[in-house]
């Protein structure tokens, strides 16, 4: 699916929209792979979906702690894990954060920004959502 989002608010029902069509993995954690230049949108969609989940906390891109945790309780869901690998430069730098026990809980709803950076230990499956700029207010949001 493409859509292009123009707004804050558009890019809500976008994460709405994505959030209902999700396949939820019931035997290892769901995984939502983020993909996009920087400033395309991506933590701005996690914001959404955050709101959406019921998360009052401000959620800004983990950049610099890599994770965050924040509890939820959406489907069998109990907790939203947010990791930034814009900085990581190994796979094995999200290895030593418990990269493998993490996924292995499928109450865990992970996304995670900069896959690219760690892309031999993102499992085939990851749901991906892409990000592009079109101009400074507007992005295209694709995923399938």
């Amino acid at each position: 699916m493409n859509t292009v989002s123009k707004s804050l608010t558009e890019t809500r029902q976008i994460a709405k929209d994505f959030l209902n069509k999700l396949e939820i993995s019931k035997d290892r954690a769901t995984l939502i792979a983020l993909e996009g230049d920087l400033g395309a949108g991506k933590t701005s969609f996690v914001q959404q979906i955050g709101q959406i989940l019921g998360i009052n906390d401000y959620i800004n891109s983990p950049t610099f702690v890599i994770e965050k945790v924040y509890p939820i309780n959406f489907h069998h869901f109990r907790k939203l894990i947010h990791i930034d690998a814009y900085r990581l430069e190994k796979d094995s730098e999200l290895l030593h954060l418990g990269w493998e026990e993490i996924l292995k809980n499928p109450e865990n709803l992970v996304l995670i920004e900069w896959p690219e950076n760690v892309s031999s230990i993102i499992p085939p499956l990851a749901k991906r959502v892409k990000f592009k700029f079109i101009d400074d207010s507007t992005r295209e949001i694709s995923y399938e």
